[in-house]
């Protein structure tokens, strides 16, 4: 809707920048129209959460690479050094963010799962000691560990926290292309899956992923069973 109804406003040359994670089939449809008008379109991917002001965007770019050359200095002042970069035609901005939220989803669920199986153990661990240690140079340190020790730190028992997971669709679709190009994908799919059980069936891995959606992306944890 909002590219229709700018496109009328628009004048050959000027360009449209689709900074949302929108589908991109949408995104090399909404090209294909725009250049219709002799109007430039670049779909760009956005990662960085409510952090990104503070720290910088990751912006993944996608369309002509003479438009992104004209817009370069836009993304150069939003994302840290080498944070941004053009990835290919209309569309691939927005599958590479499709696909990095897809990642995420796995992660996230791995992390749900880890503490879920700490916390039921019979030693008494202080989560937020253990997220913590595994910071200091183990394997599975990540930034996503880093808000797990600030949040268990505020919230050692997350009960402020529903365990139902919401989901904003990259999973869903990254699922569907994964099924459309025979791609096995059990990790990703299983992560989605269980975001949807999480609405049905309460568990302490679902409110350590509903905690971290909100401490990197803002996502309001609204929902309860």
């Amino acid at each position: 809707d909002a590219v229709s109804e700018l496109l009328p406003r628009l004048s050959t040359g000027d360009m449209l920048i689709d900074g949302g994670n929108s589908y991109y089939k949408d995104s090399i449809a909404r090209a294909r129209l725009c250049g219709g008008s002799n109007v430039q379109y670049l779909d760009v991917g956005t990662s960085g959460g409510i952090w990104g002001g503070e720290k910088g965007y990751c912006l993944m770019a996608g369309g002509d690479p003479a438009a992104f050359k004209q817009a370069e200095p836009v993304f150069a002042a939003l994302a840290p050094r080498e944070g941004y970069r053009h990835v290919g035609a209309s569309g691939s901005g927005h599958f590479v963010k499709m696909v990095h939220n897809a990642i995420e989803y796995g992660m996230l669920q791995a992390y749900g799962e880890g503490f879920a199986l700490l916390k039921a153990s019979e030693f008494k661990l202080d989560l937020e000691r253990i997220a913590h240690l595994w910071n200091q140079g183990s394997v599975v340190r990540s930034w996503l560990l880093e808000l797990s020790e600030t949040m268990f730190r505020e919230d050692a028992t997350l009960s402020s926290f529903p365990a139902w997971i919401d989901d904003s669709g990259e999973g869903r679709w990254a699922v569907q292309d994964a099924i459309e190009k025979g791609v096995s994908a059990p990790v990703i799919t299983h992560a989605l899956l269980a975001r949807l059980e999480s609405r049905t069936k309460e568990s302490f891995s679902a409110k350590v992923i509903t905690g971290l959606r909100k401490y990197f992306g803002g996502h309001s944890p609204v929902k309860t069973l």
